[in-house]
């Protein structure tokens, strides 16, 4: 109802703070596609809007700018911001994984002097990051044999529902400290089977084709 009474007056600017953060699920989709009507007929009126769902921004937001500790860590088009993040607060945001590193020949070299294999690149030495999505990390409870370039030890630190799957989410345990705060989404069959549960000792492997690696200016 508040949302409503604020968009019958035409305003010159209008500010929508969590406009959708208490609906359920079935409402919030039809409201979001409401307010994407309106705001399209508004010409050229302004409008901001703050979220945490990725999801509004990108239905609804033209240009986006990230906020991690009331200071500015990126901005620009929605979509370029969102599929290609510079920052790992970004990527959580987006719902992708993010290492920070520097180039290196065939990929990513990490804090620890490995080198995370992927597709894309950035020159010898520039500062880089390497994205994949958690759909593409596969978790394994001993060392994998076979083809992924990119195996990592880690540790398992949290469990979250997310519609059919489970977003697992890992701290470094015996693996590189670049793996905390890393995730993988895995089926409800697959957590029970390998008895993925938190402080668990697991492998992730990711294919080399998976991994998104870009330059990124610092500044």
């Amino acid at each position: 109802m508040a949302l409503a009474r604020a968009l019958a007056t035409e305003p010159a600017m209008l500010l929508l703070d969590e406009p959708f953060a208490a609906l359920d699920v079935d409402a919030a989709p039809a409201l979001r596609t409401l307010v994407r009507t309106v705001l399209g007929g508004l010409g050229r009126r302004v409008a901001v809007l703050v979220t945490h769902d990725p999801l509004d921004a990108l239905v609804l937001a033209d240009e986006v700018l990230v906020l991690d500790g009331g200071r500015v860590v990126e901005r620009g088009p929605t979509k370029e911001v969102l599929s290609r993040p510079r920052s790992a607060f970004t990527a959580r945001v987006a719902g992708l994984d993010l290492v920070d590193g520097h180039g290196a020949p065939g990929g990513l070299r990490t804090a620890d002097g490995g080198v995370l294999a992927g597709t894309g690149g950035a020159a010898v030495g520039e500062p880089a990051v390497a994205v994949f999505r958690p759909a593409a990390v596969s978790v394994h409870r001993g060392r994998p044999i076979g083809s992924p370039r990119n195996v990592v030890a880690a540790e398992v630190s949290g469990l979250e529902p997310r519609g059919d799957l489970v977003r697992v989410r890992f701290a470094a345990g015996r693996g590189p400290a670049w793996v905390a705060g890393l995730a993988a989404d895995l089926t409800p069959a697959a957590v029970a089977e390998l008895e993925v549960v938190p402080g668990a000792a697991v492998h992730l492997a990711v294919k080399a084709a998976e991994v998104r690696i870009y330059p990124v200016h610092r500044g």
